[in-house]
């Protein structure tokens, strides 16, 4: 499984350098930003896990970034923690009702963000700390990179773990082959799309080998593949 990336939108070098650099230090992918505008294109172009957003940028402010953001289908879902020198309560109101989903002041403790960075992919990507997943009659130790149905443990080998993983941390989500190439395999990995296919076939296998029922994979033709 690849590593929970976090984009670092920050204009003060010193800042961002700090940031990506314990973001790095615990295991997290960084890409970095300097400005509204560049945030907002690497967010669409290649979403990632979660953001930290400065308030004050230069050009399109963070504020208008964070409401950009959140009223778009393909990135509202992405986690935003504000970060800004504005300390005052009517300004925390303000960047929570544009839709970020933590602020924090600065100076800020780098441990505490990294604690706060934590509890937001607990939500939209458990398994990148540790989380047990279900689904249905499906459970899933990310810990112990075990997985079960109906009670059963499936044999999975590491490809295919790594995919259903990714199908339960967003159930009814349709995954197209290059999204699983990016998730599963990596980013920087040269692999052909039809080797997800492959695996996804695979994994059905080891589905339909551990129980009676049929294998929870929906081919969505011409899109990709969900769990249903």
């Amino acid at each position: 499984m690849t590593r929970p990336q976090v984009l670092v939108v920050e204009d003060e070098a010193p800042q961002r350098e700090v940031l990506a650099y314990n973001l790095q230090a615990e295991g997290f992918d960084v890409r970095e930003a300097t400005g509204g505008d560049a945030a907002l294109d690497l967010a669409r172009e290649e979403p990632p896990d979660l953001i930290l957003l400065d308030w004050m940028l230069p050009g399109v402010s963070g504020l208008e970034v964070c409401r950009r953001l959140k009223s778009a289908p393909g990135t509202r879902s992405i986690p935003v923690i504000m970060l800004s020198a504005r300390s005052e309560e009517i300004d925390r109101v303000r960047g929570l009702e544009t839709g970020a989903d933590d602020y924090m002041v600065k100076p800020y403790s780098v441990a505490e963000l990294i604690a706060r960075v934590r509890t937001q992919l607990r939500r939209v990507r458990p398994s990148s700390v540790g989380e047990r997943l279900t689904f249905d009659d499906l459970t899933v130790d990310t810990g112990g990179h075990r997985a079960f149905r109906d009670g059963v443990e499936l044999r999975l080998g590491p490809t295919e773990l790594r995919l259903l993983i990714t199908f339960m941390e967003r159930p009814g989500r349709v995954w197209s082959r290059d999204q699983l190439l990016d998730r599963v395999w990596g980013r920087d990995v040269d692999v052909d799309s039809r080797t997800v296919d492959v695996h996804v076939g695979r994994l059905r296998k080891a589905l339909r080998v551990s129980s009676m029922k049929d294998d929870p994979i929906r081919t969505v033709r011409g899109a990709g593949y969900s769990l249903e």
